[in-house]
């Protein structure tokens, strides 16, 4: 029961690693305050478990700042703010719109910073921790990418900087970077390269962008949430800055030395 007596924050909650860090914290003694823009997924989730929701839009400071004040009202204080709201960002930077940058930064990085600053006074009061879900694209460069690698990129560099602001508070911010997770979003990757490559199932697809990665398989949610929750549990108390991959070692390869064993 590592969460019992804390509160956590999660944007992002209602799909994917944000859900399966929901029900973790929950499982081991934690409240839950599921905060995103789409309350039916966060709800189910919610009545799932026994969370509370609050309709925001984690880019947005006063959006941000009265799901917070909300969280303290009905739970005393806020422990933990877990930064998973997240997007796309794709297109090669030639053609790229305005537009479509901009919303890459909205969804990946000012989602984390505007949760984080509003979350940080009730945190200081606490001592509590955060961790922000960036992406192995926050240390390399996928094709055609440029919005979400950049924002990802971001995105540990602002966790870098909140825990060398905040640590003499007693807040903690670390980052978590998954590789290839079987989670909706990754599921339509997988059926637009499936189609694109003539392959039967997205089970092809995700074999596919594998097969190179030394454990050989995509992570599941419940492996990074296993991860996301050591990061902000107490079990982790000295642990301020660390950039944590879960990307079954796929950070580990050398890329010239592929041809030598295909």
């Amino acid at each position: 029961m590592r969460f019992a007596g804390k509160t956590a924050l999660i944007t992002g909650g209602g799909t994917g690693i944000g859900a399966a860090v929901a029900r973790r914290i929950r499982s081991e003694g934690g409240d839950v305050a599921l905060v995103g823009r789409r309350r039916e997924p966060l709800q189910a989730v919610a009545d799932e478990i026994g969370a509370a929701v609050f309709a925001a839009d984690a880019s947005d400071g006063a959006s941000m700042k009265a799901a917070v004040a909300g969280i303290i009202e009905q739970f005393g204080g806020l422990d933990i703010l877990i930064a998973n709201a997240g997007g796309h960002g794709v297109g090669p930077t030639i053609s790229m719109s305005d537009e479509t940058w901009a919303l890459a930064v909205q969804l990946n990085l000012n989602t984390a910073f505007v949760s984080a600053r509003e979350s940080l006074p009730a945190l200081i009061e606490r001592k509590g921790n955060i961790v922000v879900l960036a992406s192995i694209a926050g240390l390399f460069a996928g094709p055609d990418a440029a919005g979400y690698v950049t924002m990802k990129h971001g995105c540990i560099g602002l966790a870098k900087s909140l825990a060398r602001d905040y640590g003499r508070f007693g807040v903690r911010t670390n980052t978590v970077c998954p590789g290839w997770v079987t989670t909706a979003m990754a599921d339509d990757q997988m059926a637009a390269l499936a189609k694109m490559r003539g392959l039967a199932s997205i089970e092809e697809a995700y074999a596919l962008v594998t097969k190179d990665v030394p454990l050989g398989r995509p992570a599941d949610a419940e492996d990074v949430s296993n991860v996301v929750c050591f990061l902000a549990s107490g079990e982790a108390a000295m642990v301020n800055g660390a950039v944590v991959t879960v990307d079954g070692g796929a950070g580990t390869v050398d890329l010239p030395t592929l041809a030598f064993v295909q």
